[in-house]
Formats: structure tokens, sequence, C-alpha cells
């Protein structure tokens, strides 16, 4: 076909040197000094091949204009495009393959579909592009309705991409029988053996969360490529299977398939999760050997794997060395500083971030939110959030309630509650936590009735609030019905925590032998945390032969635990028996512990004034005794007596 290369050239001009078309152009006349010059000049062929790979480079990149201007040539030399009546016809149907595909993936589903109905010829590829079409803006009636009639057809039938199509477009929990029907169909039309499609038929299964057939479609594989081990080893981490994403890492290694950028990712990930920092550092040492130290999942799933074997140093030094830094790596390294208690060091990143420039998302944001900041930056950051219009996220909102609960400001988590327009199950979380943080149980209670008379399920977090709640309020009988509810009811089991915050609410209460024969009944093994809420319970109403029993149970499950021997002391004292409070002091100081002193904070004009017991240091302690004194003058006049 004879043209000219008007809409071309005059295209051209308004792109860069790198451009996917500069390329082809100049790749045309490479002969020619002036490429450029020489196509507004010159006639010359435009084949079959250059046309569509014109229209494919228009819809890759997205420029419908140059490619309707491409259609409408198409159109004024229809004989030349008909495949009828040319000899090439599987070229001139590339042609139009090319088209649709153009405004498939420009979102033009109406000229596509146009396009689609006006072709003489159709093989799979024009079947196959009007399903991704649909399928991908979310129309998947109309994308199955054109895959049935697609079927029904005796000339043209789908094939592995046709699958892979519709299973990649599917993936989500709400599809799992769309999945399950592909895999039936795979299966009946002898596609098993294809490994594009089995690797579409993990990752869905995966993302569907059904690991198990993942997991089978895997092993059942004729042949695995790396994005076969990609798949199943993210599907696993992704799954919280972490152990076997590992293992299975491992085992392609043995097996000589070079890892891309995103199997590390996912095996850091599982390293993260199952906070294995040896494995952790084997892989990173493997990254670098690889090249692959650059990459940005990479470096941040190097970040959080460090971060959450509290490796702060090495997260710092990753993060320190990146070429550029984004707001996944800054969100990162704000989540790591907050869990692990480097809340100065959060703050003064965040700070330095504002103070460069650097664009602040809402995810940097709910990440600053994690630290436990004082109420003067807490109320700072939420006009921050208030300017950016973040108050929609529910994640920033949910750091807002906890910030705000944990700084004494109860009314103010209320309304940001109140003011969510979506709310997810942390958010209803967060506020009953903070009620019960308070001391508002009954609160606490009420809100979870509220949570699930809107169909908001719970989730264990859900139970550790509302089990703290009964606590401080002694409603033994509430917070055991919650107990059984977990599992009768919303099949959880409880965790360790859970039977904690049962023997906190029991020793509470003054039943200690009942919190004894709880833990003596609990189906696992009670950890430090079931253990040391009975030696709390026994400290404050002074049982020191349960706390003893509670102490020596706690120290074989943690050695050098310091909470036993000062507890110990504290309830030898409250008895009186002076001589066995000397043996512990005497025991801590043989084993080298220490008490560590308590400490009180208190924020006044966006300054952080620290106190502990009887504290001298601070440079207005005189005036602070003064007012002390008077008010405790007060107190006596009022009747009150101190104790």
């Amino acid at each position: 076909m004879k043209a000219r290369w008007g809409a071309i050239t005059k295209f051209y001009s308004t792109l860069s040197s790198s451009s996917s078309i500069s390329t082809f152009i100049k790749k045309k006349f490479q002969l020619s000094v002036n490429p450029i010059q020489e196509a507004q000049n010159s006639d010359f062929t435009l084949d079959h091949v250059d046309m569509s790979t014109l229209l494919s480079i228009c819809g890759k990149e997205g420029y419908i204009r140059l490619g309707s201007s491409l259609h409408a040539s198409i159109i004024k030399n229809y004989e030349y495009f008909d495949p009828i009546s040319q000899p090439n016809f599987r070229n001139v149907i590339a042609v139009w393959n090319s088209l649709v595909s153009l405004y498939s993936k420009c979102g033009d589903l109406f000229d596509a579909a146009k396009v689609f109905g006006e072709m003489p010829i159709r093989d799979s590829v024009s079947w196959n592009s009007m399903i991704s079409g649909f399928l991908k803006i979310g129309e998947f009636r109309k994308g199955f309705d054109i895959f049935k009639q697609m079927q029904s057809l005796d000339f043209c039938t789908f094939d592995q991409t046709t699958l892979t199509t519709i299973l990649s477009a599917c993936n989500y929990p709400g599809m799992i029988y769309v999945c399950m029907m592909m895999h039936t169909l795979v299966l009946r039309n002898g596609y098993e053996k294809e490994t594009s499609v089995g690797n579409a038929l993990i990752t869905n299964y995966f993302k569907c969360g059904c690991s198990e057939s993942g997991r089978r479609v895997f092993y059942e594989m004729f042949e695995c490529n790396v994005i076969t081990w990609t798949a199943v080893i993210s599907g696993f981490a992704q799954s919280e299977f972490r152990n076997e994403s590992l293992h299975l890492f491992l085992k392609m290694r043995r097996e000589l398939v070079e890892p891309n950028s995103l199997t590390y990712t996912s095996s850091l990930q599982a390293c993260s999760g199952l906070r294995k920092l040896t494995e952790g550092r084997q892989i990173h040492g493997l990254v670098l050997k690889s090249g692959y130290q650059s990459d940005f999942r990479i470096e941040s799933a190097l970040m959080d794997m460090y971060s959450k074997c509290n490796c702060m140093e090495d997260a710092c030094c990753i993060f320190d060395s990146a070429e550029e830094i984004d707001e996944i790596s800054m969100t990162v390294i704000l989540v790591g500083f907050a869990q692990n208690g480097m809340e100065e060091e959060a703050i003064r990143v965040f700070m330095k971030m504002l103070k460069t420039g650097i664009n602040i998302d809402a995810n940097i944001v709910s990440a600053i939110l994690g630290a436990d900041l004082h109420l003067t930056l807490g109320k700072q950051i939420h006009s921050l959030v208030v300017k950016k219009s973040f108050g929609s996220n529910p994640y920033v909102s949910n750091g807002l309630i906890n910030t705000y609960s944990k700084c004494g400001e109860l009314v103010e988590s209320v309304k940001v509650f109140s003011s969510m327009v979506e709310r997810n199950a942390v958010s209803w979380n967060s506020m009953i936590a903070a009620f019960a943080r308070h001391g508002r149980g009954f609160e606490s209670l009420q809100l979870y009735e509220q949570m699930r008379s809107e169909s908001e399920e719970p989730t264990d977090v859900t139970f550790l609030s509302l089990l703290q709640a009964c606590s401080h309020i002694g409603s033994i009988e509430k917070g055991m019905e919650l107990l059984k509810s977990m599992s009768n009811v919303h099949g959880i089991i409880p965790r360790v925590e859970h039977y904690a915050c049962v023997v906190d609410m029991l020793g509470r209460a003054g039943n200690l032998k009942e919190a004894k024969s709880f833990i003596e009944g609990l189906p696992v093994k009670p950890g430090v945390a079931v253990w040391q809420a009975l030696l709390g319970a026994c400290s404050i109403h002074g049982n020191s032969d349960i706390g003893r029993y509670a102490a020596n149970n706690l120290l074989l499950s943690e050695p050098e635990s310091k909470t036993a021997h000062v507890l110990m002391a504290n309830i030898y004292t409250s008895d009186g028996r002076w001589e066995d409070r000397a043996k512990v002091i005497k025991k801590m100081k043989g084993l080298g512990v220490k008490k560590e002193t308590g400490m009180s904070w208190i924020d006044i004009h966006k300054d952080v004034h620290s106190f502990v017991v009887e504290d001298r240091v601070h440079p207005q302690a005189e005036e602070i005794y003064e007012v002390m004194e008077d008010l405790h003058k007060l107190m006596k006049d009022e009747g009150y007596v101190p104790k």
C-alpha cells in the first residue's frame, strides 16, 4: 500500500527519542541521514507487517489518536486489507487483530467491538483480544458471553492464551469458581502440559485463597520454569505458609533454576514473617551475587526483613545506600522504627521528609502514626491528614484513633471513628481497644454489639480487647462467654494471649485458685504472658503461695525474667516476709538482674518532661515539690488522708 507518513511524522515530533515509534521510524529509514525528513518527502510501501507493528505499539503505549489515524488509512485502502482478496491473508488478519487489541488496551471497547464485528475472518487472537478487553475493565458478563460464543464455533476454538487471559483477570477470592471451571477445561482439552497455563492456575488458586489446589497443580506440572517456581514460592509466602515457601526456594536452587527479582522478594517476605534472620542474610548474599540489590522491591523486602528481625542497623544501611528512595521504602523504614521501639528515630526521619519536600502519601502517614507519638505531634499529623485529604483512608484514621487513645484523648478517638466513611475490622478493633484501655469496658462491649449488627466479623484481636475490657469491669461471666464464642461461633482458635487475658480477668477479681485451675486445664502449653498475668494478680492480692508457683513456672519459660524476681519481692514485701524478700533481692544481684526504673512523662507546650520516683534532677524540681506540698495540705483540709 502506497501512503505518506504525514500522520506518523507529525506525531513523531511530540515523542522522545527512546519511544518505540521513534525507534521504528529510524529503523525503517536506517540508511538515511535524516530519516524523518526522508519520511516526510517520499512515498514508501507500508506493508501489513509495518501496519500491524505500528498498531501494536500504539496499543501498548496508549497512542490512540495515532492508532485512529492508522485505522482511517486502513478504511481508505480497504482492498489492501481485505483478507478474502489478499493472498497473504494471515498477515492481513494480524492487522485487524492489532486494531482490535489497540482499542481494547486503550479502554475503547465500543470501537473494539465495532471493528471485531466488521472483521470478515476472525481467529483465536481476535476473540482473545475482545475477551481480554472486557475482563480488564470488569465487564465479566460480556467477556464470558464472548467466550461462550467462541466455544460454540466449529472453525475456531479457544487456546492456551484464552485460558491464561481469563485466569489472570479473575484472580481474587470471589472468582474461585471461575478458576475451577477453567481448570476443568484445561484437563478436558489437554492443556495440562502447557507450562504457561499451569503457571496461571497456580497464581490464580493462591490469589483466590486455595493454597492446597495451588500446591497440587504445582506438583502435577510436567515442566517448571522460573515463573512456575516464583508463583508457588510467592503464593505460599503471601498465604502465610512461609516455611514451605522457603523450602521450595531451596529446592529451586538445588534444581539449578535461577531466581528472578520477584522470587527473591517473596523468599525475603517469608523470612520476614518467620523472623528468620540467618536465612534472610543468606538470601541477601545471593541477591548481591546476582546483582538485584538495587531493585526497589528487593530493597524494601530486605529492610522489612531486617526490621522484623530487630536488626534496624542493617535496615538503615539498606535505606541509606539506596540509589533512590520511594514512598514504599519510606513506609517500610518508618514501620520498622515504630515496631522496634525507636519512636524518636521514626519522628526524626518523618520530620526530615517534611523539610526536604518528599511527597508524603497516606501509607507514610499511617506508618508514623504507628509510633508512640506525643499529643502535640499527633495533632500536627492530624492537621496534615486534613490538609492532604487523607481522612477517607481507613488505615490513617485507624492510626489516629490509636494515637489519640494512647495520649489519653478518648473523646478525639471517638470523633475520628464517628467521622469515618469506610470502616474495616481494624477500625472497630482500634475503637474497642481504646475504650478498654481507658477502663470503659461497658462501652467496649456495646461497640462490639454494634460491630456485629453491621455484619463486620470480629478477629482474634477484637477478642483480646474485649477480654481486657471484661477484666477491667470484673465481668467474668461475659468474658468466659466471649472466649467460648471464639471457637464455637466464629471459628477462631484462641491464642496464648487470649488465655493470658482470662487469667488476668480471674486474677484481678481475686479468683486466684480458679485462675490456677484454668491454666492447668489449657489445651496448649502456657506461655510467658500467662504466668506473668497470674504472678501479677498474686502481687496485687499478696498471695505468696500461688505467686511462688507462678514465678517458678515463669522462670522455667523465661530463665532470665526480671518480672518473676521483682514481683515475688513485692509479694513478700506486702506479706511482711522480709527474709524471703531479702533472699530474692540477693538472688537478683547474683544473677545480675536489675529492676528497670519506672518513668512517667508529660507533654507541655511541645516539651516532653520525664520523671522517676523522688526525682530531684528536673530543673524545676523545687517548684514541683512546693506545689505538691501545697496540694497535700489542701487534700488534708478537705478530709482526705493519704496512705
